[in-house]
């Protein structure tokens, strides 16, 4: 058996009192700023979506300015199951937790057991020596602590990096001497392997991937890398945090992979159209088909039409399913009536939700970072708008990536939206 995870049986009353002090431990990490900056697992404000966009934002900066990058995704295996109790309990006392809240946590963590059960056949118990219950509220927030030290190790090699709970990507972008640049992170890796193994953490390096963007040829660099003694092909594409980035970001392998999966629900829910009334039929839909349109859909921001035309096809189909219309009938008209966006404008409208949510600190600080206000040299009335600074001229004539990278997309000068933009969402 390759992969085991063991289901936690936890009880109700136990529950309710990890919310109580997961609720206290949130606000005290995020008001002293305890947790890495780039971590997004299980915070509030932050997602895949940020992290996605924030990773692909840095890499297509980097490709504007003739860069190459390579992007490595570390994989950890039974990241939850073999945290180290002790370890864990020095780095609660080392964000301040003392007394009777370092005793609590260390009850929480031990003297945990657990059994096999097959069939009607059922095993002696098993005391627990590491890791923290899966399906605990608390034991998200606690790996997020765990993990806090890698990022500045990633970070002091030079490397870009980007968390999700155990997923981690790290980044590196040279123009030239691939031979230093390939150097430079073998020993990253090295060092991160070196902390997992001091953390009693497993980096499985036959599911490491390597994604390189740029010419290889050009570039001078081989059709794989050595990364800890282990030979890892360079890929085309790879799969990060449920997108697929290739290896020139154009988007075209996920858009392709999308197209399928909702062509199939789609299938699907039309065989049940007569079963089900109008609302019912609604929401299975938005549910099943509109849902994988939007997962992540910043990043389809400035791609050709000849891309999104798939979706908006898929959107089309989708909207006559829901409102029986036929398939000469106009589509505009019918997308009026479902209050629905066509695609290139969903996606352009979730980068200003972005937008406003990390001017309105409803948003990582990673994204306010790349956001720029406007300073008029003279006061004028636009000047409490809140309007965004506009991209230089030799940035809005680069070709290519430029105009899909997050800052290319909402640093028009856009008003601030309304207060009401959070409850509505």
């Amino acid at each position: 058996m390759a992969n085991y995870r063991p289901v936690s049986n936890l009880p109700f009353l136990g529950k309710v009192i990890e919310r109580a002090v997961a609720e206290q431990l949130q606000a005290r990490l995020e008001e002293a700023d305890h947790l890495d900056p780039f971590q997004s697992g299980f915070r509030p404000h932050h997602g895949t979506e940020t992290a996605l966009v924030a990773l692909v934002d840095d890499l297509r900066r980097a490709r504007d300015k003739g860069e190459s990058c390579f992007l490595v995704l570390l994989d950890l295996s039974a990241a939850f199951d073999t945290i180290d109790h002790s370890i864990l309990l020095d780095r609660l006392e080392g964000l301040g937790a003392g007394g009777t809240v370092i005793q609590w946590f260390r009850s929480f963590l031990l003297g945990r057991v657990q059994k096999v059960v097959v069939g009607d056949e059922c095993s002696d118990p098993w005391a627990l020596t590491c890791g923290v219950p899966q399906g605990s509220v608390l034991s998200p927030m606690l790996f997020n602590i765990y993990m806090q030290p890698l990022g500045e190790i990633i970070r002091r090699f030079g490397l870009g990096v980007h968390q999700y709970a155990d997923d981690t990507q790290l980044y590196l972008s040279f123009k030239s001497e691939p031979v230093k640049a390939v150097k430079v992170l073998c020993e990253c890796l090295e060092a991160v392997g070196g902390w997992m193994a001091a953390n009693r953490l497993r980096l499985n390096p036959d599911k490491t991937e390597v994604l390189f963007l740029g010419d290889r040829r050009r570039a001078g660099v081989e059709d794989s890398l050595v990364l800890n003694g282990v030979t890892v092909p360079l890929k085309d594409q790879v799969r990060s945090l449920g997108v697929i980035l290739d290896s020139q970001l154009s988007m075209e392998a996920q858009v392709k992979s999308v197209s399928r999966a909702a062509v199939y629900q789609l299938h699907l829910v039309r065989r049940l159209r007569p079963y089900l009334p109008a609302d019912c039929l609604a929401r299975v839909v938005h549910a099943l088909v509109i849902s994988r349109l939007d997962y992540c859909n910043a990043l389809y921001v400035g791609l050709p039409l000849k891309v999104t035309r798939k979706l908006q096809l898929i959107q089309n189909a989708a909207a006559r399913l829901v409102t029986g219309s036929g398939r000469r009938d106009h589509i505009t008209p019918v997308l009026k009536d479902l209050h629905w966006l066509p695609v290139r404008f969903r996606a352009q409208f979730k980068v200003l939700v972005l937008t406003f949510k990390a001017l309105n600190g409803l948003g990582p600080v990673y994204l306010k970072e790349r956001l720029h206000p406007h300073h008029s040299a003279r006061t004028l009335r636009s000047s409490a708008e809140g309007l965004l600074a506009v991209p230089s001229l030799r940035e809005a004539k680069l070709q290519g990536t430029r105009q899909r990278a997050f800052l290319g997309s909402g640093a028009h000068p856009v008003e601030r939206p309304s207060s009401r933009c959070q409850s509505d969402k």
